[in-house]
């Protein structure tokens, strides 16, 4: 069966996260991607390398699915075939700097007199308004100033998220936006410009906090893992580990204390609602570290679940890799790179779809792997593809 996008062809001039992983959402689902890189690789294509050649796991994983170019677009050559491209193309991603893609040709004023319909998702750090318009940044400048970073960890030392949750999150929306245009697109024959930024996307995840503090100026500060508006909700140390639990209103209070032959805290005022509870989380987390102390992980786990409540376990990305739920559920798909040895585990589409789901078919591509397959459905022929080699146009 065809995937849903098959057909719809996209130009991904990203990097890092949030272009790439937009990109890679698009062609989980048949849309026919070409990554578009530096002549001699991409930053991103580097991050975290893993093989003998200097292959980075970001790239591995974020460019799955796609085809792969070499271009310079800057050069006059290279803008011509930047032009031929856009021409065939419906979607153009790049999470660049706004000044950028005016240089290299690929802001929407630009595109538009090439295609009318073509739709241009761009990310920034923060937007193409405002005073840091021009300002450049990434994922953890985004969480430092939503305010996610100031409560998370010590309160004595702001601590950044160790996953890059904003650039993926933009990236999610940017996808969910550009399938937004296409739709409009159906329409009205019109593409457009498709706006996300980090820091937007930040805002958005503390959002409750914000309007918290806006309203009734509580001036939270940083509990580590023990939440603040519920409990008990924190992390907890067992004989051989730790575990973390969380719950949030009365039903799943009720069930906890009787697990824990603490019924008289049902009546008790301290403990009367979720922000009671987070106020006075101290004492319910002291009591059920108590608990936790006198069984190993997997006895606290399952008599947490007995009386179904959430809880998991704390692993490290080894035990990750090995976890019996993620293994039989199937959430990896295991690839194989030319120049690697040893296979490594992408994770499969996070949207599962009863009707024509999301696949992972292809690796992520060498450097200038499809050059030639690309230029020659452009018209090139092998001597003028060779020409461009030469002239690091490719």
């Amino acid at each position: 069966m065809s995937g849903i996008l098959e057909g719809v062809k996209v130009l991904d001039f990203g990097r890092y996260i949030a272009g790439p992983f937009c990109g890679a959402l698009l062609a989980d689902y048949g849309a026919e991607v070409i990554r578009v890189e530096r002549v001699d690789g991409s930053e991103d294509r580097y991050v975290t390398p893993v093989s003998k050649d200097g292959q980075g796991a970001m790239f591995l994983q974020l460019n799955r699915n796609k085809l792969g170019l070499t271009l310079n677009p800057t050069k006059d050559k290279g803008k011509e075939i930047v032009k031929k491209l856009v021409e065939k193309a419906d979607i153009v991603i790049a999470n660049l700097p706004e000044q950028t893609l005016k240089s290299m040709g690929l802001d929407y004023d630009k595109l538009k007199l090439i295609n009318e319909g073509i739709i241009l998702t761009s990310n920034t750090a923060f937007g193409t308004t405002g005073p840091y318009a021009d300002r450049v940044g990434f994922d953890g400048v985004a969480q430092a100033m939503s305010g996610a970073m100031d409560m998370t960890g010590d309160p004595d030392q702001p601590t950044k998220a160790y996953a890059p949750y904003v650039d993926f999150c933009s990236a999610s929306l940017a996808a969910f936006g550009t399938l937004l245009a296409y739709i409009e697109k159906q329409k009205t024959g019109k593409g457009q410009r498709v706006q996300t930024s980090l820091l937007q996307t930040a805002l958005t995840t503390t959002n409750s906090l914000l309007i918290e503090q806006e309203i009734l100026n509580v001036n939270r500060i940083a509990s580590m893992n023990r939440a603040q508006t519920s409990g008990p909700s924190d992390t907890f140390q067992t004989k051989d580990g730790w575990i973390l639990v969380q719950t949030v209103g009365k039903p799943l209070f009720e069930r906890w204390a009787n697990l824990m032959n603490e019924e008289s805290w049902l009546t008790d005022e301290r403990f009367k609602d979720d922000i009671s509870r987070g106020d006075n989380g101290h004492l319910i987390s002291e009591r059920m570290s108590l608990w936790c102390a006198e069984r190993t992980s997997k006895q606290a786990i399952e008599e947490l679940e007995k009386s179904r409540i959430p809880v998991g376990e704390v692993l490290k990305a080894e035990e990750t890799l090995n976890e019996e739920h993620i293994l039989e559920k199937g959430s990896f798909i295991k690839m194989k790179y030319p120049t690697m040895e040893k296979e490594y585990s992408v994770v499969g589409p996070a949207v599962e779809l009863s009707q024509n789901p999301g696949k992972i078919v292809k690796r992520s591509p060498e450097l200038g792997e499809h050059n030639q397959e690309i230029l020659s459905g452009l018209g090139y022929s092998l001597e003028e593809i060779e020409k461009l080699k030469e002239e690091r146009i490719i």
